[in-house]
Order: C-alpha cells, then sequence, then structure tokens
C-alpha cells in the first residue's frame, strides 16, 4: 500500500488535526479543508475526510514490450509492468499524437497485458495503459516500431551456372523500408565464392570440382529493425565447360 506524505495537516481555521501518536488525520465536520505538504509519513488508509476513509491510489508502471517491432499485420504484444488492473485501456500513440486503439485486450496479470494492434502506419509508438480508476502511464519513449519486413525480389530456386575454375558473380537483392544486409544461413557455395553482405553479390573463382555439382544453400534478408525473410537459392558448378559463369 502506499505511503501519503505529510508535514502539517490543518483545517480550515489553521488548528493542526494530526494524531501524532496514531499517525491519524480526521477531519470530522463538512467544509473542513486538509492541506498537506511532504515531509512525516502517515499509513494512507488511516486518513479520514468528512467520517469516510481514504484509500491509497497506485499508478500503474511501464516496463518494457515485446516484441517491439511488428509489421502492418494484426499482432499482438505483451506489455510488462506493474498495478495493472481488469479493464485496463491500452493505446498506441503516434509521433503525431494520433491516438490508436487494439483490436482487443487480454489481462493476463498485475503485471503483464496483451494487447492486440493492426497499425497501418509504419512508424514508431508509445504505449499507454489507463486503469479504470484513471491512473495511466505512458512509456518514456516510442518504442513500439511499426515497419516492413524485407520483401525478396529475386525468385527462389537457381542462380545459374559456373564452370569449374572460372570466375563468376550472381547478385540476390531484397527490399526494405530501411537498409537491407545479407547472410547465408544453411547450405554452401561453391568452393572460392563468397557472399558481400551489403550488396548481395555471390562471386569468386570455382575452385577447381571435378564433378558436376549443385550447391543448395539459403540467404537470410535483415533490415535494420531486425526483421528477416529468408530464400533458398543454388549454383551449379559445370565441368568440362570453358566459358565463365552466368551473371544475373
Amino acid at each position: 500500500m502506499g505511503i501519503l506524505k505529510v508535514n502539517t495537516v490543518q483545517d480550515q481555521d489553521g488548528n493542526n488535526i494530526i494524531n501524532e501518536s496514531t499517525n491519524t488525520v480526521t477531519v470530522g465536520k463538512s467544509g473542513d479543508a486538509v492541506v498537506i505538504a511532504s515531509g512525516a509519513s502517515l499509513a494512507a488508509d488511516s486518513l479520514t475526510v468528512n467520517g469516510g476513509s481514504i484509500t491509497a491510489l497506485t499508478f500503474p508502471t511501464y516496463t518494457s514490450i515485446s516484441p517491439n517491432t511488428i509489421t502492418n499485420a494484426q499482432t499482438s504484444i505483451t506489455i510488462t509492468g506493474t498495478g495493472f488492473v481488469n479493464g485496463a485501456v491500452v493505446n498506441a500513440i503516434a509521433s503525431s499524437g494520433a491516438i490508436y486503439t487494439p483490436d482487443s485486450v487480454t489481462f493476463n496479470s498485475s503485471t503483464s497485458i496483451s494487447a492486440t494492434f493492426t497499425l497501418t502506419t509504419d512508424g514508431t509508438y508509445y504505449i499507454r495503459i489507463e486503469n479504470p480508476n484513471g491512473l495511466a502511464v505512458r512509456s518514456t519513449s516510442a518504442d513500439l516500431t511499426v515497419s516492413d519486413a524485407p520483401t525478396w525480389v529475386t525468385a527462389a530456386g537457381s542462380l545459374g551456372s559456373v564452370a569449374a575454375e572460372a570466375a563468376g558473380s550472381f547478385t540476390v537483392e531484397a527490399t526494405s523500408d530501411s537498409a537491407v544486409t545479407y547472410a547465408k544461413t544453411t547450405g554452401d557455395f561453391p568452393g572460392g565464392f563468397t557472399l558481400n553482405a551489403s550488396t548481395g553479390v555471390i562471386s569468386g573463382t570455382e575452385s577447381g570440382a571435378t564433378a558436376e555439382t549443385t550447391y543448395a544453400f539459403t540467404i537470410r534478408a535483415t533490415d535494420a529493425e531486425s526483421q528477416v525473410a529468408d530464400r533458398a537459392f543454388s549454383i551449379t558448378v559445370t565441368v568440362g565447360i570453358n566459358n565463365g559463369g552466368q551473371f544475373n
């Protein structure tokens, strides 16, 4: 329970009405005014005004959300904090001040709420939680990012072929609303070939295969918001062909 901090408590005539021995304050007749200044402590549930006790009210707190980056598709996020109450209202607030309500809100516990949003505008959003008693909290920063995940331009499948011991270059491409980098997550390139993480170019000079071999691998495109998209490709090394690699 919260603690009400007081230094002096007076009625409208300037009389101190705090009982220091019991840490209680009682204002007994209608119209009495209570003046509270910071200082000494007083148990909140012992404060009585006009015969009725006053219960301390606790503001909710906000800690984090997960995930903190979503796409425009309907997505559920989990909000972590303290002091949440069943029936709390959740909003996402854009930097422009526009307020968006979730499709649904699920009260998990006093420290966890799930909210499902469909936010069609890319950008960053503050999260606000308001309990039924009107006490609320808003994230101090725009923690929720709505962003497009990478989209592949290069079709999946074969990128082409390169002759044994020949030079070759192949390019994979994905787009997003931020810079994209590339990494091989599974499989192998032909011997002597490497991937440029910034440009998506797979190039090199084949190291000397003696039999035709198809190399299968998966490339992951990752944007600046750490959203990813994977795609499977292959390159075939041919033997007995003297020309260079196919360029795509």
